[in-house]
């Protein structure tokens, strides 16, 4: 449906420019568009290689274990049909961590190990199972302490204070991360009452 909709805006714009006789400031607006994708990108590059770096050194320092650590009860109450020894837990204990230090590309890995531990428990496997969906809704609206990609955007277009977003964020994602919860509870509570699965 999105596709449609940017399919549709894209050849309306196309549209009244051909109409306007001004044929040229798309094909200027699409070059110069690229241009800044391209250099966006780069840039988020030499981002994402430094926090990974960071990410890999609090590793080695311990501070991932120390998080997961924190972040393994939280896992035990909100996956209750999870087994406690069982590698799906401590793919979600990784992905929760990367994501609070606003590391979701290296979250991405765990994510997808994680739903692949999870389906393998799932007794229904053409449909989400319960833990699924609740993972699904943390790792979409996760708290994230350090937001380093929106750090790096705002450093590479000459932000004076690139850094001025963090407490912003951590409010931000933490409402986000408490109404996913509470949905989650919510719409679980919903479906078992009518006898139904929440996915």
């Amino acid at each position: 449906m999105v596709n449609y909709v940017w399919l549709s805006l894209m050849l309306l714009g196309i549209l009244a420019a051909g109409v306007n006789g001004r044929i040229d400031v798309v094909t200027r607006a699409a070059l110069d568009g690229a241009q800044i994708a391209v250099k966006t990108a780069f840039g988020l590059i030499a981002i994402m290689a430094f926090w990974l770096g960071v990410m890999k050194i609090a590793e080695r320092a311990g501070l991932m274990r120390l998080l997961a650590f924190l972040v393994r009860p939280l896992v035990r109450v909100l996956f209750p049909s999870v087994p406690r020894d069982h590698p799906a837990v401590g793919a979600i204990v990784m992905n929760l961590s990367a994501n609070i230090l606003g590391l979701g590309n290296a979250a991405t890995p765990m994510g997808l190990i994680a739903m692949k531990e999870l389906q393998k428990l799932n007794p229904y496997p053409d449909r989400a199972s319960d833990a699924m969906c609740t993972f699904l809704a943390l790792n979409t609206a996760c708290l994230t302490l350090i937001p380093s990609t929106v750090i790096g955007i705002r450093a590479l277009y000459g932000s004076a204070e690139p850094t001025a977003v963090v407490g912003t964020t951590i409010f931000a994602t933490s409402c986000g991360m408490t109404a996913a919860i509470l949905a989650d509870r919510f719409f679980r509570g919903v479906y078992r009452a009518r006898g139904d699965r929440l996915c």
